[in-house]
């Protein structure tokens, strides 16, 4: 089974997800989704399984940066999703996808109980 794991490739946390997946030889596909953006459509598929407050990155310097109204406009759910399309640096990371669930955010046990469900 292939996974995707979206993030960016800088951010500390995606790379300690990526040598995870390596060290275990589970095979994935990187998505970069700040180079290469994403979809409403994609980001609705991920609210099928978390709540925007799962995925929306509040504590990074993107947020912080953004104007009053635009930290207005992050309150709701159609909101928000137009600001993480805009400013995908915004999405939690990283967000690993097997093709039926999404874990997001990267914790060794965690990527051991996914695994071990499939």
């Amino acid at each position: 089974m292939a996974f995707t794991l979206f993030g960016i490739p800088n951010c500390q946390t995606v790379k300690k997800a990526r040598d995870w997946l390596s060290e275990n030889k589970i095979d994935y596909v990187f998505y970069d989704f700040k180079k290469n953006g994403v979809s409403k459509e994609l980001i609705d598929s991920w609210l099928e399984q978390y709540e925007i407050t799962q995925i929306l990155n509040k504590s990074g310097m993107t947020y912080r940066n953004l104007s009053e109204e635009q930290k207005l406009k992050s309150q709701t759910v159609s909101g928000a999703v137009d600001l993480l399309i805009e400013f995908p640096s915004m999405i939690k990371r990283p967000i690993l996808d097997n093709g039926k669930n999404i874990t997001v955010g990267f914790k060794e046990d965690i990527y051991h109980e996914v695994l071990k469900n499939l």
